[in-house]
Formats: structure tokens, C-alpha cells, sequence
């Protein structure tokens, strides 16, 4: 006979059979029965103390993002599930899964606004794919393995359970169910129509200027071989979306970087002229393609995705393929015939020559350079052997630009949300999923002011991340279009900062400023050398611009180039 448990007790026992190590959370009257059941039982799960419940759901989502396995946050009722709410919106927009589970007021007290009671469930919807108010302890096992199943399986994502405080005091007989019963889910597990796999392969076979589009649906799929397989066969040039950066290793001679807005130019050339485009696993938004009407007008786009709903979306699809991209590719490849396309390679060479005498790097100056920052970092990281959590604005993208990865999931960052304030939390989680491995958070002033306070949950952790301050003094990504589009006006963008070294030593976390070049390396190898955590504060020159760059509703064709001079931009 099934032995009687609590609410409470379900929660974590069902947490413990989906393998659960460790959860991120802050306590609350409301989940209080549950949090009890924790310290009562001493149930083998770490529980994670956050200083705000923002910080959570990120934690949750880079440990998932690291690891590949599902984040798990806690909330109690009202303020503390709301302020879960901007961490889940960043997981569903980038296809992280995610379990969190609120407590919620006594269903004697649902929608009479009790004390910290919010419409949770009604919040959430947007931005889950599926929530759940349990208000019957019957309800809560199945809701559990229904939520842990909903969250990793079909196009990854995040899923909300609330939990009314008496279902958590409330007693049945426990037995964590086997299966799960969801007649109208049905995620899309399957290899693709072979038909479309065939369409696929002959415009693949018959082009003679193609190019891979890689996103993060390959990483998810973990198809990064078969990826490369693809491409060295019919030699095919790959390029990535922002999130696809670490599918294809970056310093591969088929590599064209990543484009879009702030892309490499002669990977834009390259999408935009292409007269085949094979993408999978991207969503082929807007930050990639320019105006939508514009994107590869000369090209045959074969798309590959999960989701049956990014079909069309945005752009025209000539092919589209739905399905699992390693099952995909795995398909595909036995019909892909050995190819070489060398006026296409070269062409792609010559644009990359062509723009890379506006390097930033090559340029003469003596001021700290947040380019040259990334590239210092890359270099003392062994060349990318790092997994760097990257803040939102312009150090995300010089980043990108200028950290070659060449691992698979080596970069963690806000793509379709594009959250400021991320990098730090969700750093914290990836430390604590990948507990060897060097995690560097790469953050703006601005962003990482933000959530900085989780710097108590970096020591309480006693986690070895090493943090990067981009320090401008401005909020950067914005200030750049106030100089691009609003004459330079800069209303409400210059910062005031603290002292940052100052700060991470209240925290007993050692740090140190650095404003010249000739520090960089050397401050980055002390970091490394400490063993625990260690913040940097590079403080940059203040009106470096990011380039290339798309404006909104303009073709990639259109970027505005790297200028030949490091004048500054804004003054």
C-alpha cells in the first residue's frame, strides 16, 4: 500500500524521481508547507538560496541551458512567483526547459485578493508552454510528470505548477506516476516526411552557392556532428544564428561566423546571395534576416524545425521539413552527394578580406577597448575553452564577434527576450551544473547592475565564476541608436556607476579595475589563477559603436560598416 505523504512532501519526492539535484529558490508564506517538508525530511536535493526570485528562474535556465537537463526554481505566492515571471519568458522565447513550482494562498482565499495572492496562472500563460493551479492534492503527482515531460520534450520550454498552500499541508497515499496521459500534446519527436528530406537533398545537391543556417535547435538535438558531417561532404559554407553560435566550431575553414544585425558583413553577403539556404534549427527572426521581404532573395530556403508553427513564420519557405534536426540530418546525409563549390568559397573569402581591414583590432589606439577584451579573454581562456554567460547589449555582441567558440553550448546568453541582467544568475546556474568547468560572465555596467546583488548567492555557493565588467558608463546598445537615430541625444543613458571593486569586496569576492590594454591579459590570469570567484572591472572607452549593423526594416545588404577610424562615435 502507497505511504501516506504531504503536498510537500510529493513536491520534492516527485522532483527526486525526475532526477532533481538541485532547485533554486526563495521561501514565502505561501510555500512555506513545502520548504518545511524540505528541512523535516532532508531530502537529498540542494536547495539553492537566491536573493530575488528574478535571479531563479536564470539560475534555473543557465543550469538547464549548461546541462542539457530541465532548471527547477521555487517561488512563493504573488511578488515572489511574478518576479519569476521575466526569467520564464526569457526561457520560452529561447526553448529552455523549465519546471518552477509557486505556492498560492488557500483555495478558500482563491480570487477574494488575499494577502499575496496574484492570478498566476493567468500571468504565466503567455510565456509557459503549459501551466497548472492545483487545488486538489489528487492533481499534484500527475501535474509534476506532466510538467517535467511538457517541459523537455517537442521544442523545449518552461512550464508553471502553482500549488495552494493547504494541497501542501493536505495528506493521500503517494505513488509517483509511470506515465503521463496528454491526448492533446503531441510534440514532434518523429523523423521528418521523407519526401521532404529528398526535396531537401536535391536543391542541396543541385546548388551551386549554398549555405547552412545553424541554430540552436541543433545544439538542442545535440546534431553538432552530424552538422559538420553535412557540411564537409558537399562543402558547404555554415553559418549560425546568435543562440546556434557553438554548433559549428567557429575556427572551422568552413565557418562564416553569424549574421544579422550585428554579424559578420561577409556573412550577410554570403546569406543574402546564397541561391540555397538549408536552415535548422532557427527561428529565422528578425534579428537575423533584416526585413523579412529582403532575406536571401535569390535563394531557395529549405527550413528545418520542430515546431511546425516557425514554418513560414517570418520568410517564405520553398522546403519546409519538420522534424528532429539530428534525425533530420541523419536522413539526409546518405542523399547529400560529394560536392565542391570553389568560385562560391572563394567569393565568400574575398568578402571576408574585403571587411576585415575595418577590424576594430587592427586599428591603432591606445585606449581598453571592449573588442579587445573579448579577444584577450578568448586568448587566455585557451582559445575558447571556456563557457562564457553573456549579459545583453553591445559587450553581447562584441562577444560574439570576437570569442571564437568551438564548443557546443560555450555560450549562454538572452537571444529573443534579450534580458538584461541575465548573465550573472544564469552563470551561477551553469557553475553549479558544470561544477569543472571555467565559467566567465561577460556583462555590461548597466545589465549587470541589475541582478549584481546574486553576488551573495555566488559566495554563499562558494562558486569559482570569474566575472567581466564591460564598463562604458553608458547604457551602450541604447546610446548607439540615440547616435544612429536620435542625433545623439543621450536621454537617460549615461551611468552612474559604483565603484565595482569596491562592491565585490563587501561581498569578500576579490576583484580589481583595469583601464589600460596593456593590463588585460595580465588581470584576466590572476582571475584565473584565484581559486574562487574573481571580478574584473575593465573600464572601457566610452563611444566605441558595435558594426557592422542593420538598422530595423532594412536589408542585411544595407549594413553600416565598420568605420576606418577609432574616432569616437558620440561625443
Amino acid at each position: 500500500m502507497s505511504e501516506m505523504k504531504t503536498g510537500g512532501q510529493i513536491i520534492w519526492e516527485s522532483l527526486m524521481h525526475e532526477g532533481v539535484e538541485v532547485v533554486f529558490g526563495l521561501p514565502g508564506g505561501a510555500i512555506l508547507p513545502t520548504y518545511d517538508d524540505l528541512a523535516k525530511y532532508e531530502y537529498p536535493i540542494h536547495h539553492v538560496l537566491v536573493t530575488h526570485e528574478q535571479g531563479a528562474s536564470h539560475m534555473a535556465d543557465g543550469y538547464a541551458r549548461a546541462t542539457g537537463k530541465v532548471g527547477v526554481c521555487i517561488a512563493t505566492s504573488g511578488p515572489g512567483a511574478t518576479n519569476l515571471i521575466t526569467g520564464l519568458a526569457t526561457a520560452y522565447m529561447d526553448s529552455t526547459p523549465i519546471v518552477a513550482i509557486t505556492g498560492q494562498v488557500p483555495t478558500s482565499l482563491l480570487g477574494r485578493d488575499g494577502f499575496q495572492e496574484a492570478d498566476v496562472q493567468g500571468v504565466s500563460l503567455p510565456v509557459t508552454k503549459h501551466n497548472y493551479l492545483i487545488t486538489d492534492i489528487k492533481d499534484l503527482p500527475d501535474a509534476i510528470k506532466e510538467a517535467f515531460y511538457i517541459a523537455r520534450t517537442g521544442r523545449p520550454g518552461p512550464v508553471l505548477v502553482d500549488v495552494c498552500k493547504d494541497v501542501q499541508q493536505a495528506s493521500m497515499p503517494f505513488k509517483y506516476p509511470e506515465t503521463v496521459n496528454l491526448p492533446g500534446y503531441n510534440p514532434n519527436i518523429n523523423a521528418p516526411e521523407e519526401a521532404a528530406v529528398s526535396r531537401a537533398a536535391r536543391l542541396i545537391n543541385e546548388a551551386k552557392k549554398p549555405v547552412i543556417v545553424a541554430g540552436q535547435g541543433v545544439s538542442i538535438a545535440k546534431a553538432e556532428a552530424e552538422l559538420r558531417q553535412l557540411a564537409e561532404k558537399a562543402n558547404i559554407p555554415v553559418a549560425t544564428s546568435l543562440l546556434g553560435i557553438g554548433t559549428f566550431p567557429a575556427t572551422h575553414p568552413l565557418s562564416i561566423s553569424w549574421g544579422g544585425m550585428h554579424g559578420e558583413a561577409y556573412c550577410n553577403y554570403a546569406l543574402q546571395e546564397c541561391d540555397v539556404l538549408f536552415a535548422i534549427g532557427a527561428r529565422l527572426d528578425d534579428r537575423l534576416t533584416g526585413a523579412f521581404d529582403t532575406f536571401a532573395p535569390n535563394a531557395k530556403i529549405i527550413h528545418v524545425d520542430l515546431d511546425p508553427a516557425e514554418m513560414g513564420k517570418n520568410i517564405t519557405i520553398d522546403t519546409p521539413v519538420i522534424g528532429d534536426a539530428l534525425l533530420t540530418l541523419r536522413n539526409l546525409l546518405p542523399q547529400i552527394e560529394p560536392n565542391e563549390h570553389p568560385t562560391w568559397l572563394e567569393q565568400i573569402a574575398e568578402w571576408k578580406a574585403d571587411t576585415s581591414d575595418r577590424d576594430i583590432l587592427a586599428q591603432e589606439t591606445d585606449e581598453l577597448i571592449a573588442p579587445y577584451v573579448m579577444r584577450a579573454l578568448w586568448h587566455s581562456t585557451g582559445e575558447g575553452n571556456a563557457t562564457v554567460v553573456s549579459d545583453v547589449g553591445q559587450h553581447q555582441m562584441w562577444e560574439a564577434q570576437y570569442y571564437h567558440h568551438t564548443k557546443r553550448r560555450s555560450l549562454l546568453t538572452s537571444g529573443g527576450l534579450g534580458t538584461m541582467g541575465y548573465a550573472l544568475p544564469a552563470a551561477i546556474g551553469a557553475q553549479m551544473g558544470l561544477p569543472d568547468e571555467e565559467i566567465w560572465v561577460v556583462a555590461g555596467d548597466g545589465g549587470f547592475q541589475m541582478t549584481m546583488i546574486e553576488l551573495s548567492t555566488v559566495v554563499q555557493e562558494k562558486l569559482p565564476i570569474k566575472i567581466a565588467i564591460i564598463n562604458n558608463g553608458y547604457l551602450g546598445m541604447v546610446r548607439q541608436w540615440q547616435d544612429v537615430f536620435y542625433n545623439k541625444r543621450h536621454a537617460g543613458t549615461p551611468l552612474f556607476n559604483p565603484d565595482f571593486v569596491k562592491i565585490a569586496e563587501a561581498y569578500g569576492i576579490p576583484a580589481r579595475a583595469v583601464t589600460s590594454k596593456e593590463e588585460a591579459a595580465e588581470a584576466i590570469k590572476e582571475a584565473q589563477a584565484y581559486d574562487g570567484p574573481f571580478l574584473l572591472d575593465f573600464q572601457v572607452e566610452e563611444f566605441t559603436n558595435v558594426y557592422p549593423m542593420v538598422t530595423p526594416g532594412k536589408s542585411n545588404a544595407d549594413m553600416i560598416r565598420r568605420p576606418n577610424s577609432m574616432t569616437p562615435q558620440g561625443e
